[in-house]
């Protein structure tokens, strides 16, 4: 194992606001993560304004504490300038560095600036080495994994790659992967990949299969999963190669950041100190306290369905106390499970989280209907709601009871960072020379940073008739600190004789080496920041017609296929190539065959997800001749270039990089194109006006638009059928039922969404009703676009031919679009939101 000392480690804070900000730094952690009012993934969050960026940074720099804004959403076409000149503020400030999911934007920092820090986020989706080593190129020096790794892929991803990885280590988790979740917008309007999640994997759902509705008792919440808490693995991450402990939470509140902050310091240096590092039942409590959802190790022990969604209730419950064992005239009875006291809150949980349930505040504690004075560690308690709190005719005898808040606890925490005193206070030394008729000199430096300034006296040194002045007057009047954030460490008295000044001197010397240093702490760093413009690289270009005079259309369709009966229809039809994306690689050959029989040009999806040691799935795409790969992750990108760099008398099919790679704009078209990818398809996230803004400044031949689809929401390692039809907890010993069944989750509305599972048993959720972008055909085709993708889920042969008939007929101007869409009764939109095509 290799040496690690506690400086390698960095624990990671939240923070949504100053308050936030000081609980963080009060608590131990090293680094902050924050927004601003725009450009980041928690557009609900308070979030600080970009004026207050100098101040921000220099607090934190004060205390030693690295500060990281977070740009971790993408940027469409006309926010460009916007994001840009957010980037300059963050590089006159100073920011440590920026955290980023929009690969265009990471082009257009290095426009900027070849050294200002760019970390990337886990909206990104990097999950493998190779992912890893796609971001090279771009000096990102660090990036966030997926949430999904375990602990053997994050050290094998540190040991492959050799960048400082960041891993979340508690809070939320989404049930999709980071930058694959387009459902919130999709639904309302609201998109996960511009900080705005609705969060829709916290909706109940009703489980279908093959048509059918399973009943599930008091189990609702198929895609909610528990809370992440890693406190105790915190040895294993260490040894991992896991650089940073991030906690999530820039909605929470600053007794939530204070508590977790405080529980992973003591940890990490339990850990360094040669402790048990292992965190105590109350700590484990306390931690509740603050939000869960109930806990879990997420993915990082590997696959565990059962354990990671519950699917009883989808939001913060607090500490388990018990059930109600009998119902009094005044209160309830439970047989406590964990400590509660007057004050504190509760609820009472019958099941159904979607009703109101009963809660309030403790009034009164007895045993045996003596009353109990102070904390009740355990035992049969009688709990005594506050007057007119709880409606005890609503309970019931077997409800859950749940501690929800802890006043005591909660002032506790607000005593760390409510304080006039300095939060942390930092060693310095002082040298000390001078001799008679000279002033005195100090040179102070701050040990930690290694800063040094030099104070002298006004007035000189005078021979000491009396009292001459010693290393412990020195001690004394130097080491008058409090307030600042330093404290004397030690004072080398070195003066020719003895001699005096007056007391006032070192006072006035001691104020002056404070702010001084205090200065130097805060000076922001400085990076080389370029006068570059949004759009040098991309002028506006102006509309060319695909549509000559004869009025025969240039365009090109391509269609993609879930099913091999899909494939030979679709071959028999006018188009330019099909895609095959099939759930199990074992069915491709007979696709390959099936279209190189008829003709036509066969593509093979990679899987949306890449793990470490998957390449081999790459190679028997390869193996099967096809002649183009729909590349749909950033590892795959870089597994697939470095392949035909490394085997160059190969022939090297079509690369296609899928909406996966979330291209918003021309500079991540661009960046794609330049890594070696022949076509590029945009984000689904982009609206019809942002799609054509995006096509107005790109190459628009190189560009390949979704035109009717079912949308893939939910992308998710957590498996459906394996947690709700099947005895196992992982593709091990689940017994396969996706390949005998088909699920959907039915939502309140009364659609049904198809779960698909792909060669890697992770779960997509589709839309259940297909979307056109028919409309919208003819501008695109005006801007030069000439390929255009139909995608199809589970439709029949003969469904497959309708369809490709009807676009077809578009193309050639024999139909307008809005007769495609109405048709085929599709949702007229492109992507997840209608938007408005403004002319």
């Amino acid at each position: 194992m290799r040496d690690i000392r506690k400086s390698d480690i960095e624990l990671l804070a939240p923070a949504g606001d100053w308050d936030c900000l000081r609980a963080a730094v009060a608590n131990g952690a090293d680094a902050v993560f924050f927004g601003v009012e725009k450009f980041n993934a928690r557009a609900r969050a308070h979030n600080f304004h970009t004026d207050e960026l100098p101040d921000i940074i220099s607090f934190l720099h004060r205390y030693g504490v690295k500060g990281f804004l977070t740009f971790n959403i993408l940027v469409f076409e006309e926010e460009l300038e916007s994001a840009k000149e957010l980037i300059e503020a963050c590089i006159d400030a100073g920011v440590d560095a920026v955290i980023v999911q929009d690969l265009g934007l990471v082009k257009m920092i290095r426009e900027l600036s070849p050294d200002f820090p760019i970390h990337g986020s886990t909206q990104m989706t990097i999950t493998s080495p190779e992912a890893v080593e796609f971001t090279k190129p771009f000096d990102i020096e660090r990036v966030v994994l997926g949430r999904e790794n375990n602990l053997k892929q994050i050290k094998t991803i540190g040991d492959q790659a050799k960048l400082p990885m960041e891993v979340f280590v508690h809070g939320a988790l989404c049930v999709s992967y980071s930058g694959q979740c387009l459902t919130s917008e999709m639904w309302g309007g609201r998109s996960a990949n511009r900080g705005e999640c609705a969060q829709a994997c916290r909706l109940p759902y009703d489980l279908m299969v093959d048509g059918e509705h399973k009943p599930m008792g008091d189990i609702a919440y198929l895609l909610s999963p528990k809370d992440l808490a890693a406190l105790e693995l915190v040895p294993e991450l260490i040894e991992a190669g896991v650089t940073s402990f991030k906690i999530e939470g820039r909605l929470k509140s600053p007794e939530y950041v204070a508590n977790v902050v405080s529980k992973y310091r003591k940890a990490i240096d339990r850990y360094f100190d040669g402790e048990n590092p292992r965190p105590t039942k109350e700590e484990l409590r306390e931690l509740e306290q603050s939000f869960s959802r109930g806990f879990t190790h997420g993915f990082l022990e590997g696959t565990n369905n059962k354990q990671l969604v519950e699917g009883t209730y989808p939001k913060s419950r607090g500490v388990y106390l018990g059930r109600v064992k009998q119902i009094l005239r005044d209160g309830v009875v439970c047989e406590l499970e964990a400590p509660l006291k007057r004050g504190d809150g509760i609820v009472f949980d019958a099941g159904d989280p979607t009703k109101k349930e009963e809660g309030g505040r403790v009034y009164d504690l007895r045993r045996k209907g003596v009353k109990f004075e102070g904390e009740a560690p355990g035992g049969e308690i009688e709990i005594i709601p506050g007057r007119n709190d709880v409606a005890l005719a609503r309970l019931h005898v077997g409800d859950r009871i749940w501690k929800t808040n802890d006043p005591h606890l909660d002032k506790r925490l607000r005593q760390t960072f409510e304080t006039d005193k300095p939060y942390r206070t930092f060693p310095v030394h002082v040298r000390v020379t001078g001799a008679a008729g000279q002033p005195l000199k100090s040179v102070w430096t701050d040990t930690i940073l290694g800063n040094t300034v030099t104070v002298e006296s006004e007035l000189p040194l005078a021979v000491a008739e009396k009292r001459p002045m010693t290393a412990e007057l020195f001690e004394e009047q130097f080491g008058r600190l409090g307030g600042t954030v330093f404290e004397l460490a030690g004072v080398d008295v070195q003066l020719a004789g003895d001699l005096i000044v007056p007391m006032r001197e070192l006072n006035s010397m001691r104020r002056e080496a404070a702010e001084r240093l205090l200065e130097l702490r805060e000076k922001p760093p400085a990076y080389i920041k370029r006068s570059v413009g949004a759009y040098d690289d991309a002028p506006l270009t102006p509309p060319v017609s695909a549509l000559p005079s004869g009025g025969k259309a240039q365009a090109r369709l391509t269609v993609l296929c879930r099913s091999l009966e899909q494939v030979v229809e679709a071959c028999r039809s006018d188009i330019d190539m099909v895609y095959a994306d099939f759930e199990f690689i074992k069915q491709f050959p007979a696709a390959v065959e099936a279209a190189h029989a008829a003709g036509k040009r066969i593509a093979l999806a990679t899987p949306r997800i890449h793990m470490p040691g998957e390449t081999g799935y790459f190679k028997n795409i390869l193996n099967l001749g096809p002649d183009a790969v729909l590349v749909r992750n950033t590892g795959a990108v870089y597994w697939f270039l470095r392949y035909f760099a490394e085997h160059p008398s190969e022939k090297r099919p079509m690369l296609i990089g899928d909406f996966s790679l979330n291209v918003a704009n021309h500079k991540a078209v661009s960046l794609f194109r330049e890594a070696g990818l022949d076509r590029v398809t945009p984000s689904y996230d982009l609206n019809v006006q942002q799609m054509v803004d995006l096509l107005r400044r790109s190459d628009t031949s190189t560009l390949e638009v979704v035109i009717h689809q079912h949308l893939p929401m939910f992308h998710t390692e957590h498996c459906v059928y394996c947690t709700f039809m099947s005895p196992g907890t992982n593709y091990t010993n689940c017994g396969r039922p996706c390949e005998e069944q088909r699920a959907s989750l039915r939502d309140r509305v009364g659609f049904s969404h198809p779960v698909r599972v792909d060669e890697g048993c992770r779960n997509t959720v589709y839309n259940a009703i297909d979307q056109s972008g028919a409309e919208y055909l003819k501008d695109f085709m005006e801007l030069g676009v000439s390929t255009f993708r139909v995608e199809f889920l589970e439709e029949s042969a003969e469904k497959v031919r309708e369809v490709l008939g009807l676009y077809g007929r578009a193309l050639r101007g024999e139909i307008s679009g809005t007769q495609v869409w109405k048709t085929l009764k599709s949702t007229n939109q492109l992507g997840v939101t209608r938007g408005q095509l403004v002319k």
